[in-house]
């Protein structure tokens, strides 16, 4: 089965959404958007400095991003916006990861592909990584779920059950920097964010819980893997914003199905 590249690419991108969808609830209820943004950025940096150095893609882009979390976590309560932080951040690090691939010489780079994804060519190797960090966040999150949620809701109330804030935020940027390495062969750096924003934004409306809502955002992004992968092949369009297309269009489904829901329990009542 796992010779067959649809087959690869289809388990490539369930096991994306699996990890991206409860991170990406984390990321809309403390409105870190711009932050997976930010790191996907700095995803381009990593590819550049792994050809370099010529180590591992995987390797580079992690290192990158676990940096910048690293950064942006310490940085953040010292005197400085987080928009504005993570806005020179983002835009530095994709600047200098484009400037230092042009330095590297015999080697053929698709930037198109790092951008945007490639899905079509996960090989094996590929997808025993991108499920490994897929297994690591999901057990993350598992694990830090309760100090997480009492985090985000009320830094306070953290405090007073002996739960420090900030530890959790950064193991939050910790899982979402896996997730940004893992997911760039799938849908590139320029669409992991939506990846992560969209699926979780389509739930929320449906979710009376935090774990349904993370339930829900990962049957969302499944689906919209799944059947982008499907719409690209049939219509022979490009894969990774196939699938963030498709993932838009449930959201919009969403919001109107939600809208008419309440419209119609107004007129009712």
């Amino acid at each position: 089965m796992l010779d067959d590249f649809l087959w690869r690419a289809a388990l490539a991108g369930l096991g994306v959404g699996i990890a991206a969808a409860p991170l990406g609830c984390f990321v809309v209820w403390r409105r870190m958007a711009y932050f997976g943004d930010a790191t996907a950025h700095a995803a381009i940096l990593g590819v550049a400095l792994a050809l370099l150095w010529n180590l591992s893609i995987f390797a580079g882009v992690m290192g990158v991003a676990l940096l910048m979390a690293f950064c942006v976590s310490t940085l953040s309560g010292k005197g400085y916006a987080m928009d504005t932080l993570l806005g020179v951040v983002a835009h530095s690090a994709l600047a200098i990861g484009l400037v230092a691939v042009s330095f590297v010489s015999g080697v053929r780079i698709d930037l198109h592909a790092y951008l945007f994804g490639d899905i079509l060519a996960v090989g094996k190797i590929d997808l025993a990584i991108i499920w490994t960090g897929a297994v690591l966040v999901i057990s993350l999150m598992v694990w830090r779920w309760q100090a997480l949620l009492t985090a985000t809701l009320n830094e306070e109330l953290a405090y007073a059950s002996h739960i420090n804030p900030r530890r959790e935020q950064l193991v939050l940027t910790v899982a979402l920097a896996i997730v940004v390495a893992v997911a760039l062969k799938v849908v590139g750096a320029l669409l992991i964010a939506a990846l992560l924003i969209i699926p979780a934004a389509t739930a929320r409306p449906f979710s009376r819980t935090p774990e349904q809502m993370a339930l829900i955002a990962a049957m969302m992004a499944m689906a919209a893997t799944t059947g982008g992968l499907r719409a690209a092949y049939m219509f022979d369009t490009p894969t990774g914003p196939t699938i963030v297309s498709l993932a838009a269009m449930l959201f919009i489904l969403a919001m109107l199905a939600t809208q008419s829901w309440r419209f119609l329990c107004k007129r009712g009542g």
